[in-house]
């Protein structure tokens, strides 16, 4: 499955550069991007709020009225850092949650939210460089590695991994496949790819890696290539 991303950076769509503020572009509104992108056939929506995750504010109530506006499930992430954000997103509509620095601080944050809306409703966030995590929004290296802590998680029972190497993110030079195609061997929940998506033939790695499905973001902004075209190869 092909998922477009639709980030939110001050209010607006954007596609950050290796995730550093004050890089990539932005796209305009994000709620007309999200519909947009299901008027284009979109089956899932990933919707990240980068003020939140880089703990500079938040866009809640645009990601509120996303989630009310398109008829497809959403994963959200960016900022999640307490059991009462997750629910509140939840009961939002969202599908999913998607949680990144906290799960690493505070692994047991995964058993309470569980507790509430099932272990399946949640993915953890891996963002790596160079096969070591990162946090708080991409800007501090945890010098763990990527697949000890996808291990870990997974044990937990949660919904999915979404893996990012940050180091081609937002670059359209090619998805980390052999990153990728590690991590998916390594445990048995679905692994989600992202980050460097620049061609067709980086969808078709990412299948051949055997992710359960791809985020797209700059590449589809861009007009590398259609949603269209991209979900016929992920078939």
């Amino acid at each position: 499955m092909v998922i477009p991303a639709v980030d939110i950076l001050d209010g607006s769509c954007v596609q950050l550069v290796g995730g550093k503020a004050g890089t990539g572009k932005k796209y305009g509104d994000p709620a007309k991007a999200a519909i947009d992108w299901v008027e284009r056939g979109a089956e899932y929506l990933h919707l990240v709020d980068l003020d939140a995750a880089m703990g500079r504010g938040d866009n809640s109530e645009k990601v509120a009225q996303i989630i009310k506006k398109v008829n497809i499930p959403v994963e959200v992430g960016g900022g999640i850092r307490s059991v009462a954000r997750a629910k509140e997103i939840l009961d939002t509509g969202a599908d999913k949650i998607i949680l990144g620095t906290i799960a690493l601080r505070n692994p047991g944050i995964i058993k309470e939210i569980a507790d509430i809306a099932g272990g399946e409703k949640i993915i953890v966030a891996l963002d790596a460089r160079d096969g070591k995590v990162l946090v708080e929004g991409w800007q501090t290296a945890t010098g763990v590695s990527v697949i000890d802590k996808a291990r870990e998680f997974a044990d937990l029972g949660i919904g999915g991994i979404l893996f990012t190497d940050v180091g081609v993110e937002g670059r359209m030079v090619g998805l980390a496949m052999e990153a990728t195609r590690n991590l998916v061997e390594a445990v048995d929940v679905p692994v989600i790819a992202s980050g460097g998506v620049s061609t067709l033939g980086d969808v078709r790695a990412a299948k051949d890696a055997g992710a359960a499905a791809l985020v797209v973001g700059t590449a589809l902004y861009e007009n590398k290539f259609t949603l269209e075209q991209a979900m016929e190869v992920a078939k």
